[in-house]
């Protein structure tokens, strides 16, 4: 690849709640993920955070996820699709509101959390991400786990997708992030930028179990509220860059 595309997840401080240093990991990367309050993130600072964006070029995505504040979105809810529907529509529309205040606009849909783990393999929840988009935009980008249920039913509706994968995640042989909960689920930073350069350079990630799976990425994540996120930003792009790889939105003109 001469460029990839490299997001990270912002804009979810809330109220008195910090989460990760925004304005500086906006100036490494390429596209930001906005958290649209469901899961995170309160409308100042979605707002700023879009602001920040705009500044510097980086595209903005809405980042909708399960109504759960407490626990970060990163628990399963179990929805009626019309519901998860529905909520997904408002929260696309409450960060496109709010990023054209901030003189851009939402210019893809990446969803978070446990909602991102769910549709990659259930049908039912995938669908209603696929029709909230349809009903919002359907023209649309939307990011998902590669080989995911999400993924083949997007494309059956027509809606451009764009296959991700994980810097500072690891993977099962499956192609699926090892959960959170278990051991070497977040790698270190050195690893982390390693695997950057080599899921570019050679289409490829080492597994949790030693083995080897083919991923060919079109945007590659970091997360935005890890302490390191700053640093490993920095550090993913540098290398990335001294590897002959452009950062360039997939959504830049």
């Amino acid at each position: 690849m001469t460029s990839i595309d490299l997001n990270a997840d912002l804009g979810e401080s809330f109220g008195s709640w910090t989460f990760g240093d925004d304005a500086a990991v906006l100036a490494s990367i390429s596209s930001a993920n906005v958290a649209c309050g469901f899961h995170a993130g309160d409308p100042p600072g979605i707002r700023e955070t879009c602001r920040a964006a705009a500044r510097l070029g980086v595209a903005v995505g809405a980042h909708p996820g399960y109504r759960d504040l407490a626990g970060f979105g990163r628990r399963f809810i179990a929805y009626d699709p019309e519901v998860l529907a529905a909520e997904i529509v408002a929260q696309i529309g409450a960060v496109q509101a709010l990023a054209r205040s901030a003189g851009t606009s939402v210019r893809y849909v990446k969803p978070h959390g446990a909602l991102y783990t769910r549709i990659a393999h259930d049908p039912v929840q995938a669908r209603a991400v696929v029709a909230a988009l349809r009903d919002v935009d359907p023209g649309l980008p939307l990011v998902v786990l590669p080989g995911s249920a999400i993924e083949r039913l997007a494309r059956e509706a027509g809606l451009r997708v764009v296959p991700e994968a994980f810097a500072d995640r690891a993977y099962r042989a499956d192609g699926s992030l090892v959960p959170r909960g278990e051991p070497g689920a977040v790698l270190a930073p050195e690893a982390a930028v390693a695997q950057a350069v080599r899921l570019v350079a050679e289409g490829c990630a080492t597994t949790v179990d030693g083995g080897e799976i083919e991923l060919t990425p079109e945007t590659i994540c970091l997360h935005g509220d890890a302490p390191s996120a700053v640093q490993l930003a920095r550090e993913i792009r540098a290398a990335l860059e001294d590897a002959g790889v452009a950062i360039r939105s997939f959504v830049a003109a």
